[in-house]
């Protein structure tokens, strides 16, 4: 085991702006928790790079290394459940936004934070889901209990070119939905049908000035991740009984809506607590994850980078140009 490693680091300068850098840290400074290990594969998600910009609302102290996902080996453990050498998966918690995270060669976090890597995946195809993937499973989770089924399709996903929404096509069309897919970026209709969405229409397709409370039926279920004013009108166009599984506030994180779609229609919202969903059902996802619910469209989905090619990556996610998610090799 190394005694410094390398990492991103995000600095606050004497002007209040933010600088990004690749440093070597030592293992000793990293927080006194349970299980030390040694990070092989991250990936980006919006949320790390908000960290890696400064804010506030994320990340509260810095120097900071960012990185919500973090899979890898076993380098220590004062935690009886885990051994040295065992491959194990972090997501979410409080890892990435004010606990060291997976844009570092090693982590250490609490041994309750952690999955075992089960059986059908690698570390690196763990990391091309990541939360994105554990976020999108976990809503198609949501909508399939509560009674959506592909015979009541068509199901919208929302930003369907970013990390959740990609892996939500693909997951989706994988438990036989229709999908329609709604995205900014008509550019990529090839690369939604080829995950498996029936359909790409304009995000501004679902929008709505008409101030009435109900619209015409659209939706079995959708999967958003922009929130905001699309949401209110996903919630008006849903049919009977549909559900509507919620996980983003691109648009805002306020929604004006009204009670009408709950209580003549039946229309269900349901939030995706991925961040802190408890343990049991995420055992429970990643186990869909790796056996019946595992995209066989993750080499188109990802594409990977290392670490210190992931500054352009962040910058480009902030001014909404990525599509798809993208894989950090911390190996390398």
């Amino acid at each position: 085991m190394a005694d410094t490693f390398k990492a991103l680091v995000v600095e606050e300068t004497e002007n209040g702006n933010y600088v990004r850098s690749i440093k070597q840290r030592s293992v000793d400074d990293l927080p006194d928790h349970e299980v030390l290990i040694e990070v092989h594969y991250s990936s980006l998600n919006y949320k790390d790079a908000l960290s890696a910009t400064g804010n506030k609302g994320v990340t509260q102290q810095f120097p900071h290394t960012p990185g919500v996902d973090a899979a890898g080996i076993v380098a220590q453990s004062s935690n009886e459940r885990f051994s040295k050498g065992d491959k194990v998966i972090v997501t979410s918690y409080d890892l990435g936004q004010n606990t060291a995270g997976g844009f570092g060669q090693y982590i250490r976090v609490p041994g309750d934070w952690i999955v075992p890597l089960p059986d059908g995946l690698t570390l690196r195809e763990s990391m091309m889901l990541g939360t994105a993937g554990f976020t999108a499973a976990y809503g198609v989770h949501h909508l399939k209990s509560n009674g959506t089924e592909p015979g009541d399709s068509p199901v919208l996903v929302t930003g369907a070119t970013g990390g959740v929404g990609s892996l939500a096509v693909a997951l989706l069309s994988l438990n036989n939905f229709e999908i329609v897919a709604a995205t900014g970026k008509m550019d990529q209709k090839d690369y939604l049908r080829s995950l498996g969405a029936s359909e790409v229409i304009h995000r501004d397709k679902i929008s709505d000035d008409s101030g009435r409370p109900l619209l015409g039926s659209r939706w079995a279920g959708a999967l958003d991740t922009v929130g905001g004013s699309m949401l209110d009108v996903i919630l008006r166009q849903t049919k009977h009984n549909g559900t509507v599984a919620c996980c983003g506030n691109i648009l805002g994180g306020e929604l004006n809506t009204s009670i009408y779609p709950f209580i003549l229609r039946g229309v269900s919202l349901m939030g995706i607590d991925s961040g802190i969903c408890l343990m049991p059902m995420r055992k429970k996802i990643w186990d869909l994850l790796a056996t019946d619910w595992k995209p066989s469209t993750l080499e188109e989905i990802c594409r990977e980078c290392r670490l210190n090619e992931l500054d352009e990556e962040i910058d480009k996610i902030l001014e909404g140009g990525q599509v798809g998610k993208v894989l950090v090799n911390l190996k390398k």
